[in-house]
């Protein structure tokens, strides 16, 4: 095995568990946005973005996680340009998505089959976090500028 060989990262690969299908998805995404949908920090969020009929929504996240979980690649959606959109979300709020997506899986699943679950949902928030509220801090903006006036001087 050659050094890029051993440095690529090893793709994941289908859950495989009698549990797991495309129906038993829907039926987990369904019960989520159901707590997302009470929830009064997110509620409001979701009910301004998604006005009226939630199937269409409900639909293309059965797709998101069966591309997730199952590796159908069946979602062909762009999740941080959509997340890049809603102004109101504060980075705070994934711990409340997370922690109501955690809920979800552990009461609809069995505990092996939860943690694939959250484990994803973990890394999915993280990147969605980092895409929508990653800033390099203020002191590497200081050190540029006075890079820059350093550079500019005889």
């Amino acid at each position: 095995m050659t050094p890029i060989e051993r440095a690529r990262p090893v793709a994941e690969t289908p859950l495989s568990h009698p549990q797991v299908d495309r129906a038993f998805i829907g039926r987990l995404v369904r019960a989520f946005y159901a707590k997302v949908r009470r929830d009064a920090r997110l509620g409001p969020i979701f009910a301004r973005v998604i006005a009226g009929d939630w199937e269409p929504h409900l639909e293309k996240m059965t797709e998101f996680w069966c591309s997730v979980i199952l590796k159908t690649a069946s979602y062909n959606g762009r999740p941080v340009p959509a997340h890049l959109k809603l102004k109101e979300v504060k980075e705070e709020d994934f711990a409340i998505w997370l922690g109501l997506f955690a809920e979800t899986a552990r009461e609809l699943c069995v505990p092996e089959v939860a943690a694939v679950f959250v484990d994803r949902a973990e890394r999915i928030a993280k990147s969605l976090q980092l895409a929508m509220f990653f800033h390099l801090p203020r002191m590497l903006d200081r050190q540029a500028a006075v890079t820059a006036v350093n550079r500019e001087e005889p």
